[in-house]
């Protein structure tokens, strides 16, 4: 079997240490969100469960069908959206909102459009959506002062460190610093940590205009812009001319699948691609989709216990969430803000983009995503879109000219 002959320990670490960092960093913004809905533990398990299967289930099929690291993870930027609309928006409208979203990325993977609609969508308002989305977990790090200072403190401090000693395994350093300092210093207790399988929950779907245009679609959006269009431009840039067609069509048939349970969007995976597409994970690229695979069965093993990982992180205080995800996002809010900065042309309704979708105002039942987008584009159309006036026929205007 191939994949037998180009099996390597490097590949194999690449893909574990990819799956450590998801659970890390973006699976903190998941619990945030489970927060806001209020949901019950089982319930939150479920989510978990979906989200891991999605993505090993899709990392797998596609790393050894195309023959490369193509590792796939949940929607951090959209988990993001969840917690700005919880616990306005249902449950039910929430999985309503994934099958509408998992629907229209199919239409986009299917038909091979990818590359036409991101290149359609003003690249500094895209950018300048997200970083407004994923602010304000910047500053529920330091709202956490307020509350919990020594443990904020003692967090903030230790990112720092290790990203300047060893950044690519910074989360997974500060997750376990975090969970020290949150026994140390808050009393926090372990004691009820324990093996636990998961028992996904079945979530009926409930489609409203609500959840369709405050959640789906700037799902949508952030899916495309935050999570394929960098992931596979990874995936490019190490090598790897593989087409976004069976990528997007794959991930969005096992979003409409793991919806059901809670999971969003399965996307590319933007951060933690770079590790198994890098000559770290095989010194042979043709090798390295071996890494891909073995991330995908390490979601398998984590969404097999996923209520353990539930167990783990309500132990824990809610500041230490907030914290967590805060600090795993200061590298994304980083990125957008570059990015809409960069492009000088558009700068001034990027920022207006920006301060609409982080104000969080929700206003007609509509989120600050939303709104962000439309006012954005407006400012886009009226600000730096030149204006045309009709010409007059070119030869009423030659006879002008004799005359």
């Amino acid at each position: 079997m191939q994949l037998h002959k180009d099996w390597s320990i490097p590949a194999v670490t690449a893909g574990f240490v990819a799956v450590l960092i998801s659970y890390a960093g973006p699976l903190a913004i998941f619990f945030q969100a489970a927060q806001s809905a209020e949901i019950s533990t089982a319930m939150m398990t479920s989510w978990v469960w979906a989200i891991s299967m999605g993505a090993a289930v899709s990392g797998i099929l596609l790393s050894l069908w195309l023959k490369v690291p193509v590792v796939t993870a949940w929607s951090a930027p959209g988990t993001a959206l969840l917690v700005t609309l919880f616990p306005g928006l249902s449950l039910n409208e929430a999985v309503g909102a994934y099958l509408t979203a998992a629907a229209i990325l199919f239409v986009v993977g299917i038909t091979g459009s990818f590359d036409r609609i991101v290149q359609a969508i003003p690249p500094g308002i895209a950018s300048a959506m997200m970083a407004g989305i994923l602010f304000q977990f910047g500053v529920g790090v330091f709202l956490s002062l307020e509350s919990v200072p020594a443990l904020a403190i003692g967090m903030v401090i230790a990112y720092l460190a290790f990203k300047r000693l060893t950044p690519r395994y910074s989360l997974i350093l500060l997750l376990v610093v975090g969970v020290v300092l949150a026994v140390v210093l808050e009393g926090a207790s372990l004691r009820g940590v324990s093996i636990q399988l998961a028992e996904p929950q079945f979530i009926r779907p409930e489609w409203t205009w609500n959840a369709t245009l405050s959640l789906a679609i700037p799902l949508v959006l952030v899916s495309l812009t935050g999570q394929f269009l960098p992931g596979m431009a990874i995936l490019r840039t190490s090598g790897y001319s593989t087409p976004a067609k069976p990528i997007v069509t794959v991930t969005s048939l096992t979003s409409f699948a793991t919806a059901f349970f809670g999971g969003i969007t399965t996307v590319v995976a933007a951060i933690t691609a770079a590790i198994c597409t890098s000559k770290e994970a095989h010194e042979d690229p043709d090798k390295r989709y071996v890494a891909g695979v073995a991330n995908g069965l390490f979601y398998l093993v984590g969404g097999t216990f996923a209520g353990t990982i539930v167990l783990l992180f309500t132990s824990l205080p809610g500041e230490f969430v907030a914290i967590l995800a805060g600090l795993a996002l200061i590298g994304a809010i980083t990125s957008n803000v570059s990015a809409f900065a960069a492009h000088k042309g558009h700068l001034e309704a990027s920022v207006i983009t920006f301060i609409a979708t982080a104000s969080g105002i929700s206003f007609l039942g509509l989120g600050s995503a939303f709104w962000g987008v439309v006012v954005g584009a407006l400012a886009y159309q009226l600000l730096h879109r030149p204006f045309t006036l009709s010409r007059r026929p070119a030869a009423e205007t030659a006879s002008e000219k004799q005359q």
